[in-house]
């Protein structure tokens, strides 16, 4: 996360804010400024948007908590200007599980709208449009409370309100089904989204994107995961790869990279084990820094995760994508037998719907001739 700063961390998980996070502080500040409003104003717009974002935190850390509870970590949780990312590990493949952690994070939001509403009304307060408007803080922070749950309800997938409408699908048409029918009305949303922030706020505009983005990303990886059931991870590696040994040089390691189309390189200690990876970054930023001579074992990854050719590919697949390398050796009883990448992946998920489709239209013909 180059571009993210550590901030703190809550209930164990690390709270990163996005660079352009500060962007927007420095926009509304100087928007108080330009129309006049003086510092103090300026001050008290920043200190409310900090303010707006730590409700935000908590909104994410519904999803979070509640995803702890069936066993999903949560990576971390990234402050951007459009809003709250929290990274889960994975989404719940129970249906009902996934619907508990979508509606958690408004439900946040809704229980801090009601202890606000509470407080104003114990105390003779008001919340209505002329206290909203005179700038009373405990009415612009039930509003805004009030506001969050609304817009996150929204079925536009892969929001809140579109995970919690996949997952109701889910439990009657199955997780690739609900995924499409979400996604494609998830992008129907984004498109009302986008028009109307044009209109009315360009904030609303990157929403949109968010969640056209999300959503085909999202129906993609459903789709691909049902592809690759059943599938083992042999069906897919590459065999024929080529490894280097922690004491040859990088220049070695670089006329293997010119070789072939190899990227990722494992290496071997004498006796076969494998006890690091190269990889194209580390090698170039070595042959930088030390010089052609230096050993592959001075720059080479030690923690690398790795593959058994007979388990299931969705679950090498979901490691690689958690892993910082773009491949990982797979290993069969210790022994270097192959490597996967996610281009072996995207090859073999191209080769079945190939045939797929070539048997669909093979019994197409049978029909039409029956």
């Amino acid at each position: 996360m180059s571009s993210s700063w550590r901030i703190g961390r809550v209930f164990g998980i690390d709270v990163f804010m996005h660079v352009t996070f500060l962007l927007l502080l420095g926009w509304i500040a100087a928007g108080h400024v330009m129309r006049g409003e003086g510092l103090a104003a300026a001050l008290g717009g920043v200190l409310f948007t900090i303010g707006l974002f730590a409700i935000v935190v908590m909104h994410e850390l519904g999803h979070a908590l509640t995803a702890r509870r069936f066993g999903i970590q949560t990576k971390d949780i990234t402050l951007l200007p459009i809003g709250g990312v929290a990274r889960l590990e994975r989404m719940p493949d129970d249906p009902t599980q996934e619907l508990l952690v979508a509606l958690a994070g408004p439900a946040v939001n809704v229980v801090l709208a009601a202890l606000v509403y509470v407080a104003v009304r114990a105390t003779g307060g008001d919340l209505g449009v002329e206290a909203l408007t005179g700038g009373d803080l405990l009415a612009r922070l039930f509003w805004v409370n009030v506001s969050l749950a609304v817009f996150n309800l929204l079925p536009a997938f892969p929001m809140d309100g579109g995970r919690a409408l996949r997952a109701i699908l889910a439990m009657k048409h199955g997780a690739v089904k609900a995924t499409q029918i979400a996604a494609k009305l998830g992008q129907a949303m984004a498109v009302l989204l986008g028009l109307v922030g044009l209109l009315v706020n360009p904030m609303l505009v990157l929403v949109a994107l968010f969640v056209w983005i999300g959503a085909a990303s999202e129906r993609g990886m459903v789709e691909a995961k049902a592809s690759l059931d059943g599938v083992r991870v042999e069906a897919a590696m590459q065999r024929a790869i080529r490894a280097l040994g922690p004491y040859d040089p990088l220049s070695a390691a670089g006329t293997e990279l010119l070789a072939g189309s190899q990227v990722d390189f494992p290496v071997i200690d004498e006796v076969g084990h494998v006890v690091g990876m190269l990889s194209r970054a580390e090698l170039v930023r070595g042959l930088s820094t030390l010089g052609p001579n230096a050993p592959v074992h001075t720059v080479m990854t030690r923690a690398f995760a790795t593959a058994d050719p007979v388990e299931p590919l969705e679950l090498a697949v979901a490691r690689l994508r958690e892993s910082d390398l773009q491949a990982v050796p797979v290993l069969s009883g210790g022994v270097l037998v192959g490597m996967l990448t996610m281009d072996n992946v995207g090859e073999l998920l191209m080769l079945r719907n190939a045939l797929q489709l070539a048997a669909e239209r093979a019994r197409m013909g049978h029909a039409s001739h029956a």
